[in-house]
Parts: C-alpha cells; structure tokens; sequence
C-alpha cells in the first residue's frame, strides 16, 4: 500500500497510523500526528480503492452503504500491510493508535471489529458503524476517542452514538467529543483527541 512511514524521536511512543478521507490521501492527515504527539513514529497509508478518482480503503454501493465483501477484504489488506511495515521498519505491531477521519475512521474502527489485537487504540473522526448485525470481539482496555457531528450530512449522529455504544458494550474505553460542525475535521476536535491521547499514554 502506498505510503509514508517517518521515524520517531522516542521510539517507545506509540505508532501513530494515520487514515485519510474519501479523496485524501497519505500526505493530508501528517498535520495531525503534530499535534497529537510530534515525538512519536507515523505511518500514513493512501487506501487502495477509486471511486470517481478519489482513494478510499473500501467500496460502497451508495451514500452510506458499504461493500461488506470489500470491508472485510480491505481490511484484512491493511491488517497483513501493518504486519509486513513493522517488520521493514522495525516498530513494535502491539504499539499502534490509529488517527482515521471519515472512511479512514470507519476502516480503523473495522480493524477493531474484525482484528482486535491490530490496534493498541484509535481516534476515530466522523466515523459510521462499520457493520450491521454481528457481535463485536471482547475490547476490554482498548481507549477509542471518537468526534462526530450533531450536524453532520455525511455521519448522522445516530451513526456515531451507536458505534459508541457498542463499543462501550464490548469493553472499550471509549470518550465521545461533539460539536456542530457538519463533517468538517476542526482544530478543537483534533485538539481534544491531543488531550485525550497525553491522558491515555502518559
């Protein structure tokens, strides 16, 4: 998968995996990673699908609807891609907190659901439920932070509250920012999840 991995001052800090939006790719979220821990190691990957010339880490069939077949593929792709990065660059696999925003988010929150031990912890920005209908694995001390949108078009809120809960459910630690933004990234979010990730690893 197309990428940009930059080494750390402190390699003990978690991995920072950095998951962009529909039509981003793996330059957009780096401002992020500053702000939430400017010492720690990031990987940034572009999704691996088109869909109107745009990248994205998975299909969908409509607004909203995903490709479940293709979730479940792409997300075994980015899990074995995580494998291999840790083995070419050296970082440790159980130390990595993923930084996703729309369908970046929403394919974080799928590692989660279908590879628990992928990821140490996730700040998930706008993200949708990623699948109806089946049990979530035993999350118990995984901390997720999740911003959303009372306003947001693209992520009803109802999306985001019952992502939450679920999660609450399977024994995540889970911390919920709002704001009425519609789907815009905002600084406050983003600084929120900062404060959020220095109480989480400090």
């Amino acid at each position: 998968m197309q990428h940009i991995f930059k080494q750390g001052i402190d390699k003990t800090k978690p991995i920072l995996l950095l998951l962009h939006g529909t039509g981003g790719n793996e330059v957009d979220l780096l401002p992020l990673a500053d702000v939430i821990d400017k010492e720690a190691s990031v990987l940034s990957v572009r999704g691996n699908v088109m869909e109107n010339g745009m990248p994205r880490f998975f299909r969908r069939l409509a607004e909203g609807v995903y490709d479940e077949e293709d979730l479940v593929f792409r997300t075994e792709e980015l899990d074995t891609f995580l494998d291999s990065a840790s083995k070419e660059y050296g970082f440790d696999r159980s130390n990595i907190i993923a930084i996703g925003y729309s369908n970046g988010a929403n394919i974080a929150a799928s590692l989660l659901f279908h590879h628990k031990d992928s990821l140490k912890g996730a700040i998930l920005h706008h993200p949708l439920f990623p699948r109806e209908g089946a049990e979530w694995p035993n999350l118990t001390g995984i901390p997720v932070y999740i911003s959303a949108g009372q306003n947001d078009p693209f992520c009803p809120a109802v999306e985001s509250t019952a992502l939450q809960n679920k999660m609450i459910i399977a024994g995540a630690d889970v911390h919920a920012h709002w704001e009425s933004n519609g789907h815009s990234l905002t600084q406050t979010e983003v600084q929120a999840a900062a404060d959020w990730y220095q109480k989480c690893t400090s």
